[in-house]
């Protein structure tokens, strides 16, 4: 609790005025060394940088009625393998979700503030943001960390949510500066990002069920596994399996890691069979 000149014990000025609906604008004029990326002091160098744990791939996909967001669950520092199980894909509110990339410590923080700017806004309006508004209260939370990732400290959301008004998914992708994108209808950030879009364009069919694109998704994360050393594949043996979160109209959830389990010994299972993955069978053009 702040205390202000007035005497010990009573709250700060900031907590007695009208307020503001964002929680960041109010935490930038009260205590600004507590927002994400706000505490570094001097010059941060590559070597540690590099020495950080990062997260890595996450793949998020448009489905019937929502979205499918999936996020493998390793983390490196270096050439390292600094977690093998951390989470990167996260509730922000009832109806959106939300996955980090990059400088895992700068990017939990981003989430929790995030999180926190929802529930505040909610609070204190009455009602939620619309989805296009959480979108960009998430990107100027992302430009607010914009001088740390100039030291290198880049921490890149994804974000995805389901929309009542049209009855879909839709999936926003961010730079370091703070510009957000629409993506349609898929799309994936972190070190993986590049392999597991190229899985996608062969597995992706517009209108796909839940179960669908869950099963397309880790099909995804498995290709971006194979071919990029920091993103982690399923791991059988010690039975740590992606992160998987639906979000439809009755509202967000996360498959059990019993449920999220039985999706990735089917994918294995399968790349027993063919290594490289199912494949998308070629059409040939009509006509003559």
């Amino acid at each position: 609790m702040g205390s202000d000149s007035a005497g010990a014990g009573r709250f700060a000025a900031s907590f007695m005025g009208a307020g503001t609906s964002s929680f960041t604008d109010f935490l930038t004029g009260y205590s600004p060394d507590l927002l994400p990326g706000r505490g570094l002091s001097g010059t941060v160098t590559a070597s540690a940088v590099a020495d950080l744990p990062h997260g890595t791939t996450i793949v998020a996909a448009v489905c019937e009625h929502g979205v499918v967001m999936v996020g493998d669950r390793r983390a490196t520092a270096g050439s390292m393998i600094a977690q093998r199980d951390i989470e990167k894909v996260f509730r922000s509110d009832e109806f959106s979700c939300v996955g980090i990339a990059g400088t895992a410590g700068i990017g939990l923080e981003m989430v929790r503030l995030f999180q926190v700017e929802l529930e505040h806004y909610e609070k204190l309006e009455g009602r939620a943001l619309s989805l296009e508004g959480k979108a960009n209260r998430l990107a100027t939370m992302v430009r607010g960390n914009l001088g740390a990732a100039m030291q290198g400290l880049v921490a890149v959301p994804l974000f995805a949510g389901y929309e009542e008004e049209t009855d879909a998914g839709r999936i926003f992708s961010y730079d370091p500066t703070g510009g957000r994108y629409e993506e349609q209808p898929f799309y994936s950030v972190g070190s993986g990002s590049v392999f597991a879009r190229g899985s996608m364009k062969k597995l992706y069919r517009s209108g796909m069920s839940v179960d669908d694109t869950v099963l397309a998704c880790m099909q995804a994360l498995y290709d971006a596994a194979d071919d990029d050393s920091a993103t982690g594949g399923p791991d059988l043996a010690r039975r740590i399996f992606p992160n998987v979160a639906i979000v439809t109209g009755d509202g967000f959830r996360r498959l059990s890691d019993t449920e999220a389990g039985e999706v990735a010994e089917l994918v294995a299972r399968g790349r027993l069979q063919s290594p490289d993955g199912p494949q998308a069978p070629l059409h040939a053009e009509s006509g003559s």
